[in-house]
């Protein structure tokens, strides 16, 4: 129970390792596996300081007003660095959330129109990445809470992606006006 969720701390891994097992293999297995785990562990956390860093240095204004948004740490704005450049080619939102997928699809025939839910045609890593940072955002921004509160009762699926896009909206605009985001500042 102490240990129930998916985060590997360090008290985590140190009771896995102080297993005891019935048989010599098992244990070595598990020993393997061990050390397959923290290799693995070690060079995430080395790669992603190494492009935080870079981005630092490289990138530092857009780098550091994306980090001014609540819901966009260091890993989503190195992400949204790398995938998607100058933010200031987009020449509108609308173009941006085509580009990223935040925007519905839309079937048209003849004189037939409809929606069809999110378009198919994105780029889906930075979509997520931005649905992922939603959720952190409603939980630090009054303002970001307060216009997913106002939609409360429909679809959460669907309110996330409201959300998800009003802070497509903001990074854009922090990033047109080279001003850093004010939590609790409504747009």
């Amino acid at each position: 129970p102490e240990f129930d969720n998916d985060h590997w701390s360090h008290a985590f891994r140190n009771w896995v390792d102080s297993q005891q097992f019935n048989y010599p293999t098992a244990r070595e297995t598990m020993a393997s596996k061990m050390r397959t785990f923290r290799f693995i562990d070690k060079e995430l956390r080395d790669v992603s300081s190494q492009l935080r860093a870079y981005c630092r240095k490289h990138f530092k204004e857009d780098y550091y007003l994306l980090r001014s948004i609540p819901g966009i740490g260091g890993i989503v704005a190195v992400g949204i660095i790398a995938e998607l450049g100058d933010l200031r080619r987009f020449s509108s939102l609308k173009h941006l959330a085509g580009y990223v997928g935040l925007v519905p699809g839309i079937y048209q025939s003849g004189a037939t129109s409809r929606s069809m839910g999110m378009s198919p045609r994105c780029h889906g890593l930075i979509r997520s990445y931005y649905v992922e940072a939603a959720w952190q955002a409603i939980r630090t921004d009054p303002v970001i809470q307060a216009y997913y509160r106002k939609h409360l009762g429909k679809d959460v699926k669907k309110i996330i992606v409201k959300v998800a896009h009003k802070l497509l909206s903001r990074t854009l605009a922090v990033i047109k006006t080279k001003t850093p985001y004010e939590v609790g500042v409504v747009a």
